[in-house]
């Protein structure tokens, strides 16, 4: 009886030699979901990467729809940190209904005063060359441009050459975003931003007829599903004029691969200016849907999604989402069992 040796192929003629390994180098700014390997990226908002279903980041190919009631603009600060991610890591950002100027509003990337910048400069030499998010945000920061923007801007105004009082301006939006992927290379991301869409100030009337609005949104779902491994889109919608009662909005949001809802609260705290301090919430966040993660659906099952959620504006972090919860009930019992210093004294009465 003959042995052979242990973890040899049979027939072979000597040692098996390890076939090398090539590894699919990724596009600037994205990394692989750990649910199932799609690439995904970041949206600049840490606590948005963590809510979408589990990717960290939002998925390539897919577009989120931002509903927002009132006159407040917390969604655009979404928008705002999409596009200056997207441009800090090369991306081009195509930008629907604002001139250039709607750029000098995006942030910057963060920089450590001169008293900590010493003590980090050892850490950064070790961390990676391209930053997933902001590595500075939490701290104190000034905004830095200058050599961090990377990216390419296209700003197309409804009121320059896409405007028309007769047709709306996303076919011929669509057809120039199309162009400029099908010109880039294939490893070029693109991002998608309409801010408040089917706004009176920014769309004529022609704007909001559902021939208009439905055929951009089957338009720009072909477009993601066409390029899924290179375009993403956000969209702000003020639903205080369009309500999601409407049929028109359920369609839209039908469309659309996630929705979420912004409620501000009418009274609302003041943004925070210390990174480290407790802030109340400034509304409530509703996720209707996400974007799914297999062909079964999914999406909300797994997160935080289906919580009360609400989200504070910071001045050095930006938009934060965080799970709601009420103040404890002691504190609401001390507060208006308080004396009023104020009030004056009652007088006892006697009969």
């Amino acid at each position: 009886m003959s042995f052979r040796k242990r973890n040899v192929v049979i027939g072979s003629s000597g040692p098996s030699t390890p076939v090398a390994r090539q590894e699919k180098s990724l596009a600037p700014g994205t990394r692989p979901s750990p649910l199932d390997g799609r690439l995904t990226t970041s949206t600049g908002t840490q606590s948005l990467d963590q809510l979408l279903a589990g990717h960290a980041g939002m998925p390539m190919g897919t577009s989120l729809l931002i509903e927002e009631t009132g006159t407040t603009d917390f969604g655009g600060v979404l928008l705002r940190y999409y596009a200056a991610e997207g441009l800090v890591q090369g991306h081009h950002v195509h930008l629907l209904g604002f001139n250039d100027s709607w750029r000098r509003e995006l942030p910057g990337l963060g920089k450590l005063s001169n008293s900590k910048s010493s003590k980090s400069t050892t850490s950064s030499d070790n961390k990676m060359k391209i930053a997933w998010r902001y590595e500075t945000l939490g701290q104190r920061n000034v905004p830095v441009r200058g050599n961090a923007i990377k990216g390419q801007f296209y700003a197309s105004p409804t009121d320059g050459p896409l405007a028309s009082p007769i047709h709306a301006p996303f076919e011929k939006f669509i057809a120039v975003i199309t162009s400029r992927i099908k010109d880039s290379t294939p490893s070029t991301v693109h991002r998608i931003i309409v801010p408040s869409l089917l706004s009176p100030t920014l769309y004529t009337s022609a704007a909001s007829q559902p021939r208009e609005i439905l055929q951009f949104f089957h338009a720009l779902k072909a477009l993601l599903r066409q390029f899924s491994g290179q375009v993403t889109a956000l969209l702000t919608l003020p639903i205080t004029l369009f309500p999601r009662s409407t049929g028109l909005t359920r369609w839209m949001e039908l469309l659309s691969d996630g929705v979420l809802e912004l409620v501000p609260l009418q009274h609302q705290a003041p943004v925070s200016r210390d990174p480290g301090s407790e802030d109340k919430g400034q509304g409530l966040l509703r996720a209707h849907s996400l974007p799914i993660f297999h062909e079964k659906g999914g999406g909300l099952e797994g997160t935080w999604a289906r919580e009360n959620l609400s989200f504070r504006l910071s001045s050095s972090s930006g938009l934060i989402i965080e799970p709601f919860s009420l103040p404890p009930v002691g504190d609401e019992e001390e507060a208006t069992n308080a004396p009023k210093t104020n009030e004056p004294k009652k007088e006892s009465l006697e009969f």
